[in-house]
């Protein structure tokens, strides 16, 4: 069983920028995909982006690309998600999960998922 827990959240101006953490325990991390989501008040959850277990491969959503960079200290068992240049539509709660594989297509799917963080929310001021 793994345990995700984020942390990082809070609240920002818009144009400022913040970094969310995932720590996970329990399983082998190294050999797990993680991705960020995030849901908005009223919206479905949707993808951010992910990293592979071995950190070597990431991939974003079209949107995130360049403003959002995910990493990972599996030494740490960590990953973090640093988000710059927020604005008011990047709030949301965000959420990391893990997958079951390091890496595969549909790495962008909830499906792809088993286990996930209880979120952490990030609110970006106009």
């Amino acid at each position: 069983q793994v345990q995700l827990v984020e942390s990082g959240g809070g609240l920002v101006q818009a144009g400022g920028s913040l970094r969310l953490s995932c720590a996970a325990s329990g399983g082998t991390f190294s050999s797990r995909a993680i991705g960020w989501f995030r849901q908005a008040p009223g919206k479905e959850r949707e993808f951010v982006g992910a990293i592979s277990g071995s950190g070597d491969i990431t991939y974003y959503a079209d949107s995130k690309k360049g403003r959002f960079t995910i990493s990972r200290d599996n030494a740490k068992n960590t990953v973090y998600l640093q988000m710059n240049s927020l604005q008011p539509e990047d709030t949301a709660v965000y959420y990391c999960a893990a997958a079951s594989v390091g890496w595969g297509s549909g790495i962008s799917r909830r499906l792809a998922y088993p286990y996930w963080g209880q979120g952490t929310q990030v609110t970006v001021s106009s």
